[in-house]
């Protein structure tokens, strides 16, 4: 079973088996949080029943997207797309951690700002955040290359791409 994985996502070496194990855990914990969320006041066991759930669900629609992305993406094996999906994560997570701090260093609240301001603000901060974060973290993944060309086409669209050369 186990060399029937290793083929289907072109796992070459035993050390590469680690991004799908960190795949399934971060999905698993993501279910697992969501069904708490929902779940919080009910019995553990339909809180555990739920996150099953959750994570088969969430599971089918990763492979969905990494089928969706396959052609899209050039990536030279199957197995560094989870690397990719996982920096994509850490990422997405690590920038509002890092913009709550710096929005709260300069002052802005949502109680000294109107709200919809403090909102565009705090967007527009993550998002610098997770451009510089995306490249950093894909670089720590050694998918560097994959990111700084998506960091490039983003910057495109943003109508920044004369600032990348």
């Amino acid at each position: 079973m186990l060399e029937k994985f290793k083929s289907r996502w072109e796992i070459q070496e035993n050390w590469q088996l680690l991004f799908p194990v960190l795949g399934l855990t971060g999905l698993g914990y993501s279910a697992f949080k969501l069904a708490y969320k929902l779940t919080s006041s009910f019995p553990v066991l339909l809180t555990i029943g739920i996150a099953l759930l959750l994570f088969y669900l969430l599971l089918n629609l990763t492979l969905f997207f990494f089928e969706k992305l396959e052609q899209k993406w050039i990536l030279d094996y199957k197995w560094e797309m989870i690397r990719v999906f996982i920096v994509f994560a850490i990422t997405g997570s690590s920038s509002l951690f890092v913009g709550r701090p710096i929005i709260k260093f300069l002052g802005i609240t949502k109680e000294n700002l109107n709200p919809i301001l403090y909102w565009v603000l705090f967007i527009i901060i993550g998002l610098i955040f997770y451009q510089i974060l995306l490249v950093t973290f894909g670089w720590l993944f050694g998918q560097f290359k994959f990111f700084w060309e998506f960091e490039k086409k983003m910057l495109k669209r943003f109508g920044l791409g004369k600032l990348i050369k």
